[in-house]
């Protein structure tokens, strides 16, 4: 899924946001966003630098390569638990 603004972007909406130049309404607005996308920018961005955002997102990654190896891992016991019970 591709999306249409990049962290960096995001943070500087936010920082845009927290300056209180215009109203929520009008920056969604300004910016071609639903209020409710700028809400759930807050909840997961908010008070974050870019090099933070960035560091999320290479823990969410690695995070979820690290599930895949133990997802691997738990077929790979199943299946020589299978193989010990037919012998």
């Amino acid at each position: 899924m591709k999306k249409r603004f990049t962290e960096e972007q995001i943070i500087r909406v936010l920082r845009e946001a927290e300056r209180q130049e215009m109203p929520i309404k009008d920056l969604c607005k300004r910016h071609n966003i639903t209020e409710q996308t700028f809400y759930r920018w807050r909840n997961r961005f908010g008070g974050m630098d870019v090099d933070e955002s960035r560091r999320l997102k290479e823990l969410e990654s690695e995070n979820g390569r690290l599930k895949r190896l133990v997802a691997e891992q738990m077929l790979v016991i199943d299946g020589l638990k299978e193989f010990g019970q037919k012998k």
